[in-house]
């Protein structure tokens, strides 16, 4: 019975495959009666690689005849439908026969022939591919285009499984592997030095040279005023500041310290010197490296989206900045170094990620290390190394992985650490506003703080408009054809105006650092000039007290400073010379919330027994700490103008020391934002991204337009068809003529012009890189050789020319979408995929394209902008 039963079942499986094989036969000689191919359908699965080999065998055996009226398809590319009716089974695996258009597959396989340039694979002859070896060049980006984000991170993870690959080898390659996992913190190491050093020398270098514009010191002109006194014994608390060695200009020339001789000699010395640094400034940026100018922030901002701008971050850009930085700031323009600083950094992190491999190689692995320098480059700036990692996290980074908050915080410790030995404070701390209240703030007081937040707010919103329209009158008038006399201009009205104020005559780091200021029996500034009968010397907390009469005179120049500040600040920032706007803020709001704290002060002290007074501010008590009120202001009017929140109040505590005031300080942060977004959503940097042009898909902005992909996508209706490199019917002067005739960035590859079934990606400067190099290294390539971007290849006549195989430059995975995705998720998938293409299909066969540049300008669109204002391709 066994062996019946044995036999029953061989003769079963015997018929059931003479069956499938008769089935396949049939179905086989049917194609080849009418002359049809094999075909697949890109909506299909794909079988395994067993299963295509083990049928790529098996029908190159059936096909093994010399009929020449049918074409041997690769079944490289056969997919399984979801209809069981139009299955047949080969092999274990299934084929699809359903689809009766005559449409060629994506990879053919062709029959045998000897050509040039051919090899034979499993008896197949394939094209050697000239891209087995790297190309110069290929992979690469041209100057303002976007990079491919997808295709820089596939590479590095190519990269690294390799090297992990060979690490089992051997020990050397064990150890270069070892070495590569370091080199990431062995950079961040070395751009913390050296930022930290570059901002010590900016921070020493623009002291000194401020200082020169009122006098020199004797015992040696490079000694900055503080430096000059420290040794001198004459100095007392009441005039710390005057010592015999430091001669004032009109001490030095007309050998008077007093007198209106003495008075427009210091005043015509300091304009002389302002408009010497300014000049400097403008005509070495001018010269040198027109990329200096400026923040800097919105384009580092850019480039951290995946934009290419050569020579922002070159090494001509880093030495004229730290120069033109020193004399800017030093000019006595309002302005501020610490954004600019972000743009130093990102130099020295750019500048030195060419020591390794990793990172000059990778476009977006070196985005990352630039993540890290913004963030090394605030800390530097403001001595807040967590704030500037929370900075590069919430405003800059727009690609921000764990790997690199932890590098980023590494880098920004080693820069802190390399400040703190240079000392260039000369106050042996880290920030750079020290400050000391000795009385907590009370409940009552949140809504002067409320109140300052309201105020920076509205001061954020105005400045943002402003500024804009004057840099786009700047722009469009004949101001932006002669940069330097702006320059001068603004730095001649600045000095003339600031001189006769001691409040805008001194740096506005001073007058921050004064502002903030506790008033303390000792303190010789004007604003602490109150009526101490009642205060005993051994008192350590002063209470609230009446003011004097150089109180009231301070307010009152504070009033003007504050005018002039808000005014003079909308002017210079975009000018042509490094130009921070974190300092220029903060003084705005300082000086507001002084004034206000004073007011407060004031009106505790006379009215103690009000409603809000009572009960937690008695007579004789401190109840009010104008510099308390000053630090709120500053943030308000800083996160008015940036929109920063979080990294906002981590900057200001580190910056000021003051952990106890975290409250009053989001308090005033958060308001100054709800009130300047209520105004106009977008802050200084996004504006000026929008201002330039830059194409930036910011990732705050919310889309609610229902709009489809087919609304945005390319060709349009009235538009030329979409121009497309089919796969293996152009030659070498086809694809030539396409690429002098048109500016696109790439093209899309199809199988042809009438199916219109997408293969894959190419980039135009691959292609005319790629022809240019088969050019050389390769005999006989000509214009008409033929191109291909299949793996197999046909047999090609015997006297025609080697054809080209540029199958390993074109991407096989390009990001396609349907017509009819809606374009919220296009842009959510632009954004968190950093995508510079989208290509557009409807039921497998391609349609259009979207770019970056025609999400950006439908978004202008909706928003009521000109379209035309993305510059940039």
């Amino acid at each position: 019975m066994v062996r019946v039963r044995y036999k029953v079942v061989v003769l079963f499986n015997l018929f059931i495959f003479v069956k499938k094989k008769m089935i396949a036969w049939d179905q086989l000689s049917m194609y080849v009666a009418t002359g049809s191919c094999w075909h697949s359908d890109q909506t299909t699965t794909t079988t395994s690689a067993e299963q295509r080999s083990s049928q790529s065998k098996s029908i190159r055996r059936i096909l093994s005849m010399d009929n020449t009226g049918y074409c041997n398809d690769s079944f490289n590319s056969i997919r399984s439908s979801t209809s069981d009716e139009d299955m047949v089974e080969i092999a274990g695996s299934t084929l699809d026969f359903s689809n009766t258009e005559d449409v060629p597959p994506l990879d053919r396989d062709y029959g045998s022939g000897d050509n040039p340039g051919m090899e034979e694979v499993n008896g197949v002859p394939k094209l050697m591919d000239l891209l087995d070896e790297p190309v110069p060049g290929v992979g690469t980006y041209e100057d303002f285009n976007t990079i491919d984000w997808v295709r820089e991170k596939s590479k590095d993870r190519d990269r690294h499984r390799e090297i992990t690959s060979k690490s089992k080898e051997s020990t050397w390659a064990l150890v270069n592997s070892v070495c590569d996992a370091f080199s990431g913190w062995l950079l961040m190491l070395l751009i913390g030095l050296m930022s930290g050093a570059l901002a010590g020398g900016i921070d020493i270098s623009a002291h000194w040279m401020t200082d020169l514009k009122e006098g020199v010191c004797l015992n040696g002109f490079w000694f900055n005023h503080e430096h000059c006194c420290w040794t001198s014994n004459e100095t007392t608390f009441q005039e710390r500041d005057k010592c015999p060695q430091w001669k004032s200009w009109a001490e030095l020339i007309i050998g008077a310290t007093e007198g209106p001789f003495a008075y427009i000699m210091n005043y015509l010395m300091y304009v002389c010197w302002a408009l010497l640094f300014s000049f400097l400034a403008v005509t070495l940026v001018r010269a040198f490296a027109p990329y200096a100018c400026g923040s800097g922030i919105p384009e580092i901002k850019t480039i951290l989206s995946g934009f290419i701008i050569r020579g922002y971050l070159g090494k001509w850009t880093l030495v004229i900045k730290t120069i033109t930085l020193v004399l800017a700031v030093s000019s006595g323009l309002s302005l501020g170094k610490e954004g600019p600083l972000v743009h130093v950094a990102c130099c020295c992190g750019n500048i030195l990620c060419h020591l390794f491999t990793k990172y000059r190689k990778n476009e977006a692995k070196r985005r990352e290390v630039l993540s890290a320098a913004a963030a090394v480059g605030v800390s530097v700036a403001f001595g807040a190394p967590i704030g500037g990692v929370l900075f590069s996290l919430e405003e800059v980074s727009y690609y921000f992985p764990l790997k690199t908050l932890w590098r980023s915080f590494f880098a920004a410790l080693v820069a802190a650490f390399t400040l703190r030995s240079i000392n260039p404070f000369g106050n042996s701390r880290l920030v750079l506003f020290y400050v000391e209240f000795h009385t907590p703030w009370h409940l009552l007081e949140l809504i002067p703080f409320i109140l300052l937040g309201i105020f920076g707010g509205i001061w954020g919103a105005f400045f943002i408009r402003a500024n804009i329209a004057w840099c786009r009158r700047r722009k469009t008038t004949w101001l932006g054809h002669y940069p330097v006399l702006e320059v001068l201009v603004v730095t001649a009205v600045t000095a003339v105006v600031a001189f006769p104020n001691s409040y805008t005559r001194t740096s506005t780091s001073e007058l921050i650092s004064e502002l903030f200021n506790d008033c303390g029996l000792l303190d010789s500034s004007k604003l602490c000039n109150y009526d101490n009968a009642n205060v005993t010397k051994s008192s350590n907390e002063l209470p609230d007290r009446p003011a004097g009469n150089d109180v009231y005179t301070a307010m009152w120049q504070l009033s003007l400073a504050l005018v002039f500040k808000m005014l003079i600040t909308v002017v210079t920032f975009g000018m042509k010379v490094p130009s921070g706007l974190f300092i220029p803020s903060m003084a705005v709001g300082a000086i507001a919330g002084r004034l206000l704290g004073i007011g407060m002060e004031q009106l505790a002290y006379y009215h103690h027994d009000w409603a809000i007074f009572r009960g937690w501010c008695s007579p004789g008590a401190d109840c009010i700490t104008p510099g308390l009120y000053a630090m709120v202001g500053a943030a308000a009017c800083l996160g008015g103008v940036t929109r920063m929140t979080v990294s906002l109040v981590v900057i200001m505590f580190e910056l000021t020391g003051g952990l106890e005031y975290i409250v009053p300080l989001m308090a005033a942060a958060m308001t100054s934002k709800w009130v300047a977004d209520a105004i106009g959503r977008e802050g200084i940097y996004e504006a000026h991204i929008r201002l330039n042009g830059y194409p930036f898909l910011e990732a705050k902005e919310e889309f609610s337009h229902k709009t489809l992909a087919m609304d945005v996508m390319r060709p349009r209706r009235s538009d030329l068809p979409l121009s497309v490199v089919t796969q293996d019917g152009m030659t070498v002067e086809d694809v030539e003529t396409m690429i002098t005739d048109t500016t696109y960035s790439g093209f899309p590859v199809v199988v042809s012009h009438e199916s219109q079934r997408l293969v894959g990606f190419v980039l135009r400067r691959d292609l005319t890189i790629s022809i240019d190099n088969a050019r050389q290294r390769q005999d006989g390539i000509v214009s008409t050789s033929r191109v291909f971007f299949t793996e197999y290849t046909p047999p090609q006549p015997p006297n025609s020319p080697p054809p080209l195989k540029l199958r390993g430059i074109m991407d096989l995975s390009p990001f396609t979408v349907t017509d009819h995705t809606a374009m919220d998720i296009v842009v959510d998938i632009f954004r968190k995929l950093g995508l510079r293409q989208c290509l557009i299909t409807h039921n497998g066969r391609l349609l259009g394209i979207i770019t970056k540049k025609d999400i950006l300008k439908h978004v202008a669109q909706i928003a009521n902008r000109d379209p035309d204002s993305i510059l940039f391709n």
